[in-house]
């Protein structure tokens, strides 16, 4: 049975802080019951049966350990059938005490809720190529590992035969193609798979022009391969890394994200790099596309990309720059001596990247940039430390679900924890979790970036990180600034309870140092980004070379971050009002206006990195009324609050698809469905705006919905995805069918008692 290891190490893994929030599977035949296996078996068949109807895995495995390190019974015939629950004190008190203690059973013993994240349906391919091509799979991955692998990608697997970009999508042939090819990488054969699945999805990319037609980022990883060839791919030159820092197109201003995977692609482009030509890969060759290899017109290819995976067309500019680069730059960047700038290039960025993997201990930013580094690792020096190091880390990206293993975006150990701490205090039987909440305090503490990076980090393109905290381990050392700002508003409204039930204070300075990377982090707008500061212009995205994603080369602002921050740096103004008291003020008075100039004319605020409008509008009510605007003096917040009620469904409910997202246009779920979370950060919101003292009657609603589909051990329905980026790539955050609903719930039962207003008391 698999075993879920939290913060241990292992050879070649270093860690700043004993590796707290560390997550890895262990497969071991030994552990477990009987009973235990039997229930994991089960629920596999369960998913497997029902995967179309429900996309999204409950993280049974993971889960079901948890508990029982926490003496709790996890029954995994939990159902619910929807009855209409009587709002009253007692079942209220009864509802939430339940979600707190399944929720508090659920917590890893170093003090975070380990989960999945699931997202992009090719990273798990990618990071297979990668072990393939360094000849490394046999030894990273076991027999155990394989046979999970290869049921996730199946699990995965669209009726029509083909993958989609996420477990929502309809089928692309990005993800179609890589995890085809992952596929035989793994072992299976051309005919392998439940119901014909191979064959299904070579018809696949038959049907829609063979991977000749797959998006950019496909053809980097099939040319490193072997089944396609650079001269089809539009030119990624690496002399772009030379350009002086003041240029818009060097790559260290782009995006962090973006710039972390653009980078080692335009290394790998000028190095042509292609792995070993084995017998494998030549039937690959043959299997994914329709005319034979040699004949394929590689030139042509360079332009085509399947209709089904093209959200973000490349620009007629965009086209003419590359044919010029194609036709002109690339046969004289390649010529002696001129040919000694790439040379050059390569060098330089081959040290970039090194200081990368150093300064993130070999996690890098995400698992997408990860397998990139790694490869390029592999090509300096295969038999170095660094790669070894890499290697050791591919662990922190696995994740086993009933739905089988697969590669996990990122992680966001912090992000969790900073929710989860405000939404048991929204509780007014908090205390009653002690222990809980210590263990999170613990976690929140350890899992501050202490030091800035290595060096002239700025020269590196590096913010200052020291005080700020990244969205996952603090051994990756990415700050980013809505993480940051609420880890800080747990840490301040922690420091509010006694050491008794809270632990002890975070010191002064730390809650300093966290002030100055918000502070650092403000654009000249008032706005937030995520990473780092702008450093390129908005036009720059005319040269978006992805197909697949927008907004991806430079750091836009949110209103989610800019909230975020007003929220923090008001708390911490609350209990600190002499410290950097004139540019905190002007901190919060430009984000402030920042936010208001963002709403749309239907009241809403678009949400970037959840789903979507509903998201986008809770953070900005919060990051309005913690500045004392409120439904009497704020024609903003008014504007929201008839937005939000007009999209209240007849349940009660709000159930926002992730196609808002791609469209730009709020759009419901498919049948008008309820989505929970979505639910409850509509009751968040116009809660804080005052909706209780108009008219609590849509909150009662909601309320009553909510609780009508708690499950009988505490737990809530998974369901849709609920987080989003770049806005056609959807995320499912595991924890927050959990979190969400023990904040609404603890908010809503605070405020009717507060406004001393008659419970409900039928439907």
């Amino acid at each position: 049975m698999w075993k879920l290891k939290i913060a241990e190490g292992g050879p070649w893994i270093k860690s700043c802080n004993n590796n707290i929030g560390r997550e890895t599977w262990e497969f071991d035949q030994n552990f477990g019951s009987n009973e235990e296996k039997g229930a994991i078996d089960s629920a596999r068949e369960e998913f497997q049966k029902n995967r179309f109807q429900m996309r999204h895995s409950s993280d049974i495995l993971a889960r079901m350990q948890l508990a029982k390190e926490n003496n709790f019974s996890f029954d995994l015939q939990q159902t619910n059938d929807e009855t209409p629950v009587d709002i009253n004190p007692n079942t209220v008190s009864e509802i939430l005490r339940k979600a707190l203690k399944y929720f508090s059973a659920i917590q890893a013993h170093d003090g975070h809720w380990p989960g999945d994240f699931p997202g992009p349906l090719f990273t798990t391919a990618t990071m297979i190529i990668v072990l393939y091509v360094t000849e490394s799979l046999g030894t990273t991955l076991s027999s155990e590992h394989r046979k999970e692998i290869c049921r996730y990608l199946y699990n995965r697997q669209n009726t029509d035969g083909g993958w989609g970009l996420h477990a929502e999508g309809e089928s692309s042939m990005l993800s179609t193609a890589l995890n085809y090819t992952a596929l035989r990488l793994l072992g299976e054969s051309v005919d392998d798979g439940p119901d014909m699945s191979m064959p299904k999805a070579r018809k696949w990319i038959h049907d829609h022009g063979s991977a000749t037609m797959i998006p950019i980022l496909g053809k980097v990883w099939l040319s490193v391969l072997g089944v396609f060839e650079w001269s089809g791919v539009n030119p990624i030159p690496p002399e772009l890394f030379l350009l002086p820092s003041l240029v818009p197109i060097q790559p260290g201003r782009l995006w962090s994200h973006f710039r972390m995977a653009f980078i080692p692609m335009s290394y790998l482009y000028g190095k042509k790099f292609v792995g070993p030509i084995t017998r494998l890969v030549m039937s690959l060759r043959e299997e994914l596309h329709l005319h034979p290899y040699k004949k394929i017109d590689w030139k042509q290819a360079r332009k085509l990309c399947a209709k089904e995976d093209v959200y973000n067309p490349h620009t007629w500019l965009q086209e003419c720059l590359s044919d010029c680069l194609y036709n002109f730059g690339e046969p004289f960047l390649t010529q002696w001596p001129i040919s000694y700038m790439r040379k050059e290039a390569l060098q330089q960025i081959a040290e970039f990247l090194k200081y990368e993997d150093e300064n993130s201990q070999y996690i890098c930013i995400g698992a997408a940039q990860k397998a990139l580094s790694m490869l390029c690792c592999w090509i300096e020096n295969p038999n170095s430390d660094a790669f070894k190091r890499h290697l050791a880390r591919v662990d922190d990206f696995l994740w086993v679900g009933e739905d089988g293993m697969k590669v996990r975006v990122c992680v966001g150990q912090l992000w969790d924890v900073a929710f989860a701490v405000q939404a048991i205090l929204a509780c007014n039987i908090a205390e009653e979790y002690k222990n809980t909440l210590k263990k999170a305090h613990d976690f929140v503490k350890a899992s501050q970036i202490m030091d800035n990076r290595s060096g002239d980090f700025s020269r590196k393109y590096r913010h200052i990180s020291k005080g700020g905290w990244a969205f996952q381990v603090a051994d990756q050392g990415w700050q980013v600034s809505d993480c940051t700002a609420e880890a800080l508003k747990a840490s301040l409204l922690l420091s509010k309870f006694s050491s008794d039930i809270a632990g002890d204070q975070m010191e002064t300075n730390r809650l300093y140092d966290a002030v100055n990377v918000l502070l650092s982090l403000q654009n000249p707008n008032g706005g937030y980004g995520t990473w780092e500061l702008a450093r390129t212009y908005p036009w720059m995205e005319i040269f978006n070379m992805t197909e697949i994603y927008a907004d991806i080369m430079v750091e836009h602002q949110y209103v989610e971050c800019t909230s975020s921050v007003i929220q923090a740096l008001v708390l911490f103004r609350e209990k600190y009002p002499g410290h950097r008291k004139d540019e905190i003020d002007h901190c919060i008075r430009t984000a402030t206006e920042f936010i208001e100039k963002l709403q749309n004319d239907d009241g809403s605020w678009f949400g970037s990195w959840g789903i979507c409008f509903t998201y986008g509008t809770w953070f900005a009510i919060e990051g309005l009324s913690a500045v004392g605007q409120n439904y009497g003096n704020s024609t903003c917040i008014r504007k929201a609050c008839k937005f939000l009620l007009s999209k209240q469904l007849r349940n009660g409910g709000w159930g926002e698809s992730h196609l808002s997202s791609r469209t730009k246009a709020y759009t419901n779920l498919d049948g008008e469905k309820s989505h929970i979370v979505n639910t409850t950060w509509a009751m968040l919101a116009l809660m804080k705006a005052g909706q209780v003292e108009r008219d609590p009657t849509p909150l009662h609603k909601a309320a009553r919905l909510i609780m009508s589909m708690q499950l009988g051990n505490g737990d809530f329905p998974q369901e849709e995805m609920i987080g989003s980026f770049l806005k056609n790539g959807p995320l499912c955050y595991m924890a927050y069918r959990n979190i969400f609903p023990i904040w609404a719930i603890g908010e809503y039962q605070k405020l009717v008692l507060q406004c001393d207003l008659q419970w409900p008391t039928s439907s």
